[in-house]
C-alpha cells in the first residue's frame, strides 16, 4: 500500500488499516471538510501526525491547531473531537492497546 494512493472522499472521512497486530494499529485517514463532529472515546491511547492539511481539534475541552507534520498524543478515555479540517488532510492515527494482559 502506498501512504499516498488515495481516492480522497467528498463527504466524511475514509479509515484504511494499514498494519494491527495485538498491540497497536496503524490507520491511514483521509479527510473532507465536510465532515461530522462525531465524539471519540477510545479504550486505547492514541498518536496521531498530519501527514498533509490542517485540522482543528477539541481535546477534553482544549482546541488544537495541526498542520502538516504535527503530532499529538491523546490518552485513551480522552474526550476529542475535529471541529475544521481541510479538504483532503491526510493523516496516520497510532492506536496503543493498553489492555494486554
Amino acid at each position: 500500500m502506498n501512504l499516498y494512493d488515495f481516492k480522497a472522499p467528498t463527504t466524511g472521512e475514509i479509515f484504511d488499516t494499514i498494519f494491527q497486530n495485538r498491540d497497536i494499529k496503524i490507520v491511514r485517514i483521509v479527510s473532507s471538510d465536510d465532515i461530522d463532529e462525531t465524539l471519540y472515546i477510545q479504550d486505547d491511547d492514541e498518536w496521531v501526525v498530519v501527514i498533509n492539511g490542517y485540522a482543528l481539534l477539541d481535546i477534553d475541552g482544549e482546541r488544537i491547531e495541526l498542520l502538516s507534520g504535527d503530532n499529538i498524543f491523546i490518552p485513551k478515555l480522552t474526550p476529542h473531537r475535529v471541529l475544521k479540517i481541510e479538504d483532503k488532510t491526510l493523516w496516520l492515527a497510532l492506536h496503543i492497546s493498553t489492555n494486554t494482559p
